[in-house]
């Protein structure tokens, strides 16, 4: 972060409004970013923050307003205009070409040339350079496909640098990164913050604002509701600006409820490399959380009770009565529905509408004669969606066209409308602000309440602590703690996470 910011701000954004079928996306929108400065933009998902991104790096043409960078108005026309006047955008997913290496993805579109042709010694030996200068242990010949989340980020940010960086927008970057890759990534932002560029940083874990950027700029429903120095904003204040309200405590956890009979149990479960051994039981009513660390193995536990990847050995049972499990379609049909991480990829079809995909699961059901019948599928569609509070211009509106956290919303619903009596709920609430988080985790326990066996997959150590009536610690593969609700901590998880000696069952 740099002490002396200029007086003419790097990005100016004067009455921006944007409109999609009806809806302001953004509303009369003005700030400023200041030279040199971090800059965070926070906001629930529909805020208006990734419609801000978009008009800035010129994927978007707002309605009205304008957009000055250094103090004078520019259009551009596509996001590599754009990044030839200095203003690159960098995704929690970056947009790379996997079969291409490190140097030819940091140059695609711009390589070096000696005439007409490309200079191939002049890309890599350039690779190398920005790649050092970023202080990042990366060969320039090193096969994209290879890379973890945190070195695709690297390419993205060495790529924006191959012109004279002004403005660097990262959105969601650490939303898939480990802590010590985050650590690394926010170094990376204050060298660069040190050296004049500005940084426009988008992030729904607040706990990453501080100590790192300079202002916050709050978005609500497409307008502008405040902008100030961050030591000005604790975290409850960001959270009541965002919402619009108080919350106590998002992750309030009412006592929870009196059990029912055992809905899932399984027994020695094991898939040779994911995991081995695992043996437990959710009952009517309770809540069982999947803690560990990414890659520990709690996602491949799922798909092997789901019938995506079967376990090898091992046994499940639902309502008391065994099931060979064999496929997906056969463990939604006896009760038990999986919601996945990617919920792009594996849990919508975002080119279908709202009520497609809703309804999704269900078709059968709704069909007589062999026909669907639009009125049951509209009817479903619409009590999910109020339930749900799903913020949408109509329900044939494309699920591509809403915000992560109301596309999480409907994919929830396309699980809730089968009616299992096991759920199991892999990452909730990644990529959605606190708002939504909330909504989830209310949902969660009025689920419980109504007597579905809920399993919960988190990386989040207070909805760890928040959601649960048992947490069960997955390390390596292997079963490495199990804690009640009353005696689980924070500390507790993350010593068996890390494979330190936990009794499992113990504290029980």
């Amino acid at each position: 972060m740099t002490d002396t910011l200029a007086m003419v701000p790097r990005l100016g954004l004067e009455g921006i409004t944007k409109r999609y079928e009806g809806i302001h996306a953004l509303s009369e929108v003005s700030l400023d970013v200041r030279a040199g400065e971090i800059h965070a933009l926070v906001g629930e998902n529909g805020a208006g923050k990734s419609t801000l991104v978009k008009i800035v790096t010129g994927l978007v043409t707002p309605d009205a307003g304008i957009v000055r960078l250094d103090g004078e108005p520019v259009t551009f026309s596509s996001p590599m205009a754009a990044r030839a006047a200095g203003v690159s955008a960098v995704y929690q997913d970056p947009k790379v070409f996997p079969h291409l290496d490190v140097a030819e993805n940091i140059f695609m579109g711009i390589y070096p040339r000696a005439g007409a042709f490309v200079d191939r010694r002049r890309t890599y030996t350039e690779a190398e350079r920005l790649l050092t200068e970023l202080d990042v242990n990366l060969s320039p010949k090193a096969i994209v496909a290879g890379l973890s989340v945190a070195e695709l980020q690297y390419v993205g940010i060495a790529r924006a640098l191959t012109r004279d960086l002004r403005l660097l927008i990262l959105d969601e970057p650490t939303a898939a990164l480990t802590p010590s890759e985050a650590d690394r990534l926010f170094g990376i932002m204050r060298a660069l913050s040190a050296r004049g560029t500005s940084i426009i940083f988008i992030s729904h874990r607040l706990e990453e604002l501080d100590g790192l950027v300079d202002r916050i700029t709050v978005l609500r429903d497409g307008q502008h509701v405040q902008t100030a120095a961050a030591a000005e904003l604790d975290r409850p204040a960001i959270v009541r600006l965002m919402v619009g309200r108080a919350l106590e405590s998002l992750y309030a956890r009412d006592g929870g409820g009196t059990l029912g009979d055992e809905r899932l149990r399984v027994e020695a479960l094991t898939l040779a490399g994911a995991f081995r051994d695992i043996s437990f039981s959710v009952h009517a009513g309770e809540v069982v959380t999947l803690a560990g660390l990414v890659g520990a193995g709690r996602t491949e536990i799922a798909q092997a009770i789901f019938g995506i990847t079967p376990a090898q050995s091992g046994r499940v049972f639902l309502d008391g009565a065994e099931v060979k499990v064999d496929s997906a379609r056969q463990m939604l049909r006896l009760g038990l529905a999986y919601l996945p991480e990617d919920r792009d990829g594996q849990g919508l079809v975002t080119q279908f509408s709202i009520a497609n995909n809703i309804t999704l699961p269900i078709l059968s059901r709704l069909a007589r004669y062999g026909f669907l019948s639009h009125r049951a599928e509209r009817a479903v569609a619409e009590q999910t969606t109020t339930e749900l509070q799903v913020k949408m211009a109509r329900l044939d509106q494309v699920v591509a066209a809403l915000s992560g956290g109301n596309r999480q919303k409907v994919v929830l619903g396309k699980w809730l409308a089968t009616k299992p009596r096991v759920l199991i709920l892999d990452e909730p609430t990644h990529g959605i602000d606190v708002g939504t988080k909330a909504q989830v985790h209310q949902l969660i326990h009025r689920l419980a309440g109504e007597g579905l066996a809920v399993v919960v997959i988190s990386s989040d150590l207070p909805e760890v602590i928040a959601v649960s009536d048992r947490v069960l610690v997955i390390h390596e593969g292997t079963l490495a703690g199990d804690f009640s609700r009353e005696q689980v901590t924070q500390e507790g998880v993350m010593l068996a996470a890390t494979g330190q000696s936990v009794s499992v069952g113990s504290a029980a």
